[in-house]
């Protein structure tokens, strides 16, 4: 007997109270506890993220703030109050003063970049909104540890929240909607070509996705976890995307998500085919793990149409020794499991489904 696993998910509110912990005193400056300094509608956010120090919270009083905003340093907390603390791009007059900003010039609107030698580590932000921006809503290279809660991110033209590079991030209890890309990203990189990324156990749990090209995208990554997001009306719901580069893409956990309904037209782009109606969707992955999602609904007639669909990768890469187990996957069209290339090694069992391509899965 099919028993559904799934866990409610948590209220977003309880999630922002959870992450509002002070920065550890190992980021901190010897001698230094941390200093909050406020912001008010009209003075600069970016002039008290430079003046902060590592253990600093920079607080964002509600009101409308229009320009970017790039973070450097380790141990920083950037905190608005709830989603009437906005910030959006800045007008048209200024665009020449921003030119000088790389984050702003780039068309991100915040922006959380290490480098190589020396990631940045611990930042936090929450409780605010990011809107309107041309490219990604909060955009970050080369971080480690870095969380994102209690977050809106919308309507802005790629990703939502994105990460590249980057390890042990925590994404928890944000809304990422109508954004022209991802809802969340996360890769090793975008820029050039390479192996996966170890994320070592980056977390993506508790964020509602609605509205975007595809809820959540992990693109040659490794180590981490999708679990309890509410992802729905997208075009497509979660890719897992990898390809011949070694180490491959996969190693993962997507578990106990609902992902529903992504039935939005979106046209080809690059390589890929149109998406309508994708729910869950490995590419050249491996070794991945998708258990106790309830997948229903997701209709479309493209090629990674479907519930869970294994599909091979646009260089030709398979799909293999990934696990499909215990999820609830029903009404989805053209078929609730889907593995048209008939990878090999892969487990499907203890699905609850109707229908599966090629049949006998279900």
């Amino acid at each position: 007997m099919y028993i559904r696993k799934l866990r409610p998910l948590a209220p977003l509110a309880a999630l922002a109270v959870l992450e509002v912990a002070a920065m550890p005193a190992a980021f901190a400056d010897p001698g230094h506890d941390g200093h909050v300094r406020v912001v008010h509608p009209g003075e600069s956010i970016q002039a008290a993220v430079d003046a902060a120090r590592p253990g600093d919270t920079v607080m964002i009083a509600p009101g409308h703030y229009q320009e970017s905003v790039r973070i450097g340093v380790s141990g920083l907390t950037l905190s608005g109050t709830g989603p009437a603390t906005v910030i959006s791009p800045a007008p048209k007059s200024t665009t020449k003063a921003a030119a000088a900003d790389d984050c702003a010039a780039a068309g991100h609107g915040i922006c959380v970049t290490g480098t190589p030698a020396e990631p940045v580590s611990r930042v936090s932000i929450r409780a605010l909104t990011v809107s309107g921006f041309a490219k990604d809503g909060i955009h970050a290279n080369r971080t480690d540890r870095m969380s994102v809660s209690g977050v809106r991110v919308e309507h802005n033209g790629q990703q939502g929240i994105s990460q590249e590079r980057s390890t042990r991030g925590r994404l928890t209890g944000n809304t990422s909607r109508d954004n022209g890309q991802s809802g969340i990203f996360l890769a090793n990189m975008t820029d050039s070509e390479g192996g996966a990324i170890d994320t070592r156990g980056a977390v993506i749990a508790h964020n509602r996705l609605t509205g975007n090209r595809i809820g959540v995208v992990i693109r040659r990554a490794r180590e981490l976890s999708v679990e309890d997001n509410a992802i729905h009306d997208n075009c497509g719901g979660v890719f897992v995307v990898g390809d011949e580069s070694t180490p491959r893409a996969g190693s993962l956990d997507v578990h106990d998500n609902q992902v529903e309904h992504n039935n939005r037209y979106c046209p080809a782009s690059g390589r890929l085919p149109y998406i309508q109606g994708t729910g869950i969707l490995l590419t050249g992955a491996e070794d991945t793990r998708v258990t106790d999602n309830q997948v229903r609904g997701n209709t479309g007639a493209s090629p990674m149409s479907g519930g869970v669909v294994l599909f091979k990768s646009v260089v030709g890469a398979p799909n293999t020794r990934n696990v499909i187990r215990d999820n609830e996957v029903v009404d989805n069209r053209p078929a609730d499991l889907a593995d048209p290339e008939r990878s090999p090694g892969n487990v499907l069992t203890g699905n609850r489904c109707g229908r599966s391509l090629p049949e006998g899965w279900c």
